[in-house]
């Protein structure tokens, strides 16, 4: 089971894609660290915001979760350096990944601070300096930087960094309803790019990157995902306020339900087993979204591994002997789902 705990929607960032910022958590009514010993043994939590360093006592989050899990992920926007590092100093084992939109012009103009660019960029190197193993950084993508997405690969590739991708979509956690990808083509052609290139690595892992890519491609052609969403089985979000959550890819418009709040039960597993959380996976099963996120993504993969394996391997040998993967064709894992799961890719049709 993996755990993505958000900390705050509190945020120095003025991203073009995502208005947390205009929609802040406060301060007062944020959980504290405490609240996470509810939380089982857990194979991987990943610590999200807003911006989780604007925490006074997100050392003591990160104290907390490491007495449930061995593996802990903070993603941040890498505007506060020094708390990076002194955090860094303080847990050699924690894992980094920075949020980057593009190169240097780009990236400020999409999150909407100058300077950025090099911010992150200095976090960056700074922790690969001080040894710090698990680091990389991620993008998410749109018709605004998805030329810039290949060359932060390759800068990721040179530097043994690791390196994410989303694509831009609405959810109630963005508190946006209009971001669109108008530029498929341009777009797709790009992920196509960089599947081929993942592809051409040696490390098994960016074998499965490059599935997880061509299913990004899927999404932004709007059709219906891969292989099916099981969010708040395999996985769940912890919000600022102690809502338990299945996903953070939920639109009010659409629905969204929280599965109970961790301030009202004994434990996690109190709601984990409740009715209501039974009731929020049963509309999970039946959600229209198509989304393709890593969170929901990589526990199905993980799952059917049986029938993702002869993909990859196949694509391997291809890309070993010359051949391209190409963005057009989509594989059929023939894993079944709700008739009505995935239903909004059929409007773009």
């Amino acid at each position: 089971m993996e755990a993505s705990v958000i900390t705050t929607y509190r945020c120095p960032m003025r991203c073009a894609m995502c208005s947390t910022w205009e929609n802040p958590t406060d301060a007062e009514r944020e959980f504290r660290p405490e609240l996470l010993e509810k939380l089982p043994r857990i194979d991987l939590v990943n610590v999200t915001g807003g911006e989780p360093f604007i925490r006074e006592d997100l050392d003591e989050i990160v104290r907390v979760l490491f007495s449930r899990t061995d593996r802990v992920v903070i993603s941040t926007s890498g505007w506060y350096e020094e708390r990076v590092f002194a955090l860094a100093d303080k847990f050699p084992r924690l894992g980094f990944r920075v949020s980057i939109e593009g190169l240097s012009q780009t990236n400020d103009e999409l999150r909407g601070r100058p300077g950025g660019f090099d911010r992150g960029l200095r976090v960056l190197l700074g922790l690969r300096r001080m040894g710090v193993r698990d680091i990389g950084f991620g993008i998410t993508v749109s018709d605004r930087n998805s030329g810039d997405m290949l060359w932060l690969y390759e800068l990721a590739r040179n530097l043994g960094l690791q390196f994410a991708t989303a694509a831009v979509h609405n959810s109630f956690y963005f508190h946006r309803d209009d971001n669109e990808i108008r530029n498929v083509e341009a777009v797709a052609a790009d992920f196509e790019e960089l599947v081929n290139r993942l592809m051409a690595e040696r490390h098994p892992k960016s074998w499965f990157r490059a599935l997880f890519n061509l299913g990004l491609i899927n999404y932004v052609r709007g059709h219906r995902r891969l292989l099916p969403c099981e969010a708040g089985s395999a996985n769940f979000f912890v919000d600022p306020y102690g809502e338990i959550l299945p996903c953070n890819g939920m639109e009010h418009r659409y629905w969204y339900q929280s599965m109970g709040n961790l301030h009202e039960a004994a434990d996690l597993m109190e709601i984990w087993n409740s009715d209501r959380a039974r009731e929020v996976r049963g509309k999970v099963a039946r959600c229209p979204k198509y989304c393709w996120m890593i969170g929901s993504a990589s526990p199905v993969i993980k799952k059917n591994l049986h029938k993702v394996l002869p993909w990859i391997i196949r694509n391997k040998i291809r890309s070993l002997r010359g051949k391209r993967i190409d963005g057009n064709c989509f594989p059929d894992f023939r894993v079944p789902c709700h008739a009505e799961q995935g239903s909004l890719a059929d409007d773009q049709r």
